[in-house]
């Protein structure tokens, strides 16, 4: 493990466990405090809904918000460090060894197993967390990843929708939640764990024309050929329905090519607010 020598400001080699990865704060010690002017700078704020707590977060050059705050428990007063849901879960993906084995750990223990995932699985990866008090910002650079073993693999699997769900239901999280996914080139979808009661979108960036579908699966829809309005979309997203939704998948599509209409040139010749070049090949639009 090399060590740095671009730290500008105090730093702290923060260890990264389970409570950073699953609950998007940490406390800053004690010992932190003078180092970092913690109360001194965020003297008497006590919640996120204070302007005072704010802080700019800087990782991998770019720059996310989050919030230092006071809060007093049993054993005396503690400084608590939260950040934003998209740092978040780009901490997840580049901390991929450490939630895997998280999730291990609370399958593990919601089947009743009392077994110590991290001694058992022992490894540890370390984020430097550096603070500079006079313009509130803080830096975080990976100091150590532990090599996934099939690195490829946990990159898919930690932005799928299967490890999302997963994921939820051990934090206890809604479960009736919609999952998002971003844009992904056409030589990846035969990848995707979970892509099941979807609605997705086809996009050809060359001829400009954009197609909205819905699957029960995915990938067998994809599979399939069907899409001979767009053959050459080069680029998908989609979004997984809960199951309580599954009912009303074709309804939800119809709503969401019926919106697509009101701002694309279209096959059914809706009225719209012209917004863009592309143009929606879908043919069945509701009128």
């Amino acid at each position: 493990m090399n060590e740095r020598s671009d730290i500008e400001f105090p730093v702290w080699r923060k260890k990264v466990d389970n409570s950073f990865l699953n609950e998007k704060v940490t406390p800053i010690p004690k010992w932190l405090w003078s180092v970092w002017e913690i109360e001194e700078t965020f003297n008497n704020v006590n919640t996120t809904k204070d302007h005072a707590s704010e802080v700019d977060i800087i990782f991998a050059g770019e720059t996310y918000k989050g919030n230092v705050f006071f809060s007093s428990r049993a054993s005396g007063k503690m400084c608590r460090f939260s950040f934003e849901q998209k740092l978040h879960s780009i901490l997840k993906e580049q901390f991929l060894m450490s939630y895997m084995r998280s999730l291990e750990g609370k399958i593990r223990k919601a089947v009743g197993s009392k077994s110590d995932i991290e001694k058992e699985i022992p490894f540890w990866e370390f984020l430097d967390i550096e603070f500079n008090a006079e313009s509130k910002l803080f830096k975080f650079t990976c100091h150590y990843n532990q090599q996934p073993i099939f690195p490829e693999l946990f990159k898919q699997l930690v932005s799928s929708p299967a490890i999302k769900a997963v994921d939820d239901f051990m934090n206890k999280k809604e479960a009736n939640r919609i999952y998002k996914q971003n844009w992904k080139p056409r030589s990846e979808y035969k990848n995707e764990v979970g892509a099941e009661n979807v609605i997705y979108t086809l996009i050809d960036t060359e001829n400009k024309l954009i197609y909205i579908g819905e699957a029960k699966k995915l990938i067998a829809r994809f599979d399939s050929n069907s899409h001979t309005v767009i053959p050459k979309w080069n680029f998908y997203k989609y979004n997984v329905l809960p199951k309580s939704l599954e009912d009303y998948r074709l309804t939800l599509e119809r709503m969401a090519i019926r919106d697509m209409a009101n701002f694309l040139e279209n096959e059914a010749d809706i009225p719209k607010i012209e917004i863009s070049a592309y143009k929606l090949v879908n043919r069945k639009i509701d009128k």
